[in-house]
């Protein structure tokens, strides 16, 4: 294995649902964040780890920047804006849109004021049927910002693209030593990981604003000595006709959720799962310091 001798911290950024989490899990190897056709599905900073020759790349995924109409909202703004903060680099993934639209604009205000090196992505160009629709989405794109040190088109579902980014990031790396251990794919506890992919599955099962306005938390995580890890898991939400919801007829839309939670968080942990959850109403939790706190999203 080769030794790390250089570091790159990148913030990947954009508006909610252009792949960013996609990309960094496509560049990790494995999946690390959650992801959904739902806008606003991470919420907090996430790191990705990914060694490459003798270099560490730490992959800020952020939440998209969007307009908040809550307190969580106020949050992941925040986390955006300070993920721009004492980076190397900073990547703004962009949809194959020859359009520079009010997040953009917000996010490449904030990368000049940091001064920081940009590289431009455009993802999903397995959906562009015609290269001229490629080119004049760059053509916008240098119009606002001519400083962009790099145009990268990628596709973070088929992997098109990812070689030539890596490579384009390493130029920003810094001599320095090894910041996160070999094996290491993300900074988030196992816990984390495992309430994240719960919230996932009932963005995937649940329709409008159901899902956005749950909260997970994994309150038992024990590993047995036969390597089975048991945990309980409940999920708050705001209303008690949602805990209907999430809980279907008899129980059959938490059993779905639970089943596809378990089956994922099984590959992440390598081992057996046996989980049990809960539904608890909370109202008006997203607006609840407190209990936002309580949950990891900490606004000090």
């Amino acid at each position: 294995m080769n030794e790390i001798k250089k570091t790159a911290m990148i913030t990947v950024c954009g508006r909610p649902n252009v792949g960013k989490s996609s990309l960094t899990n496509a560049l990790v190897g494995e999946k690390i964040a959650i992801v959904s056709n739902k806008p606003q599905t991470t919420r907090n900073r996430i790191y990705g780890i990914v060694n490459r020759g003798d270099t560490q790349y730490v992959l800020l995924d952020t939440p998209g920047l969007h307009k908040a109409r809550s307190r969580l909202g106020d949050y992941m703004v925040k986390v955006v804006r300070e993920s721009l903060a004492e980076v190397e680099a900073a990547l703004l993934l962009v949809e194959p849109i020859p359009h520079v639209g009010e997040p953009e604009k917000i996010l490449l205000e904030r990368i000049r004021e940091e001064k920081l090196p940009a590289v431009l992505c455009i993802n999903k160009i397995d959906t562009v049927t015609r290269k001229d629709d490629l080119l004049a989405v760059i053509a916008a794109y240098n119009e606002f910002y001519p400083d962009f040190e790099a145009i990268i088109p990628i596709s973070a579902r088929t992997g098109d693209g990812l070689d030539d980014l890596l490579s384009q990031l390493s130029r920003y790396a810094q001599e320095g030593p090894q910041l996160f251990p070999d094996g290491m794919t993300t900074d988030q506890p196992d816990q984390q990981v495992c309430a994240e992919t719960v919230r996932e599955k009932m963005l995937l099962c649940l329709d409008k604003e159901i899902p956005h306005g749950t909260a997970v938390e994994v309150t038992r995580f024990t590993e047995r000595d036969s390597g089975i890890i048991d945990l309980d898991v409940t999920i708050y939400c705001e209303k008690a006709s949602h805990k209907g919801i999430i809980i279907g007829k008899q129980g059959a839309m938490l059993k779905k959720i639970s089943s596809l939670a378990r089956q994922d968080i099984e590959k992440f942990m390598g081992t057996k799962v046996y989980m049990e959850v809960w539904v608890k109403v909370k109202e008006n939790w997203r607006d609840n310091v407190n209990f936002m706190r309580q949950q990891g999203y900490d606004e000090e």
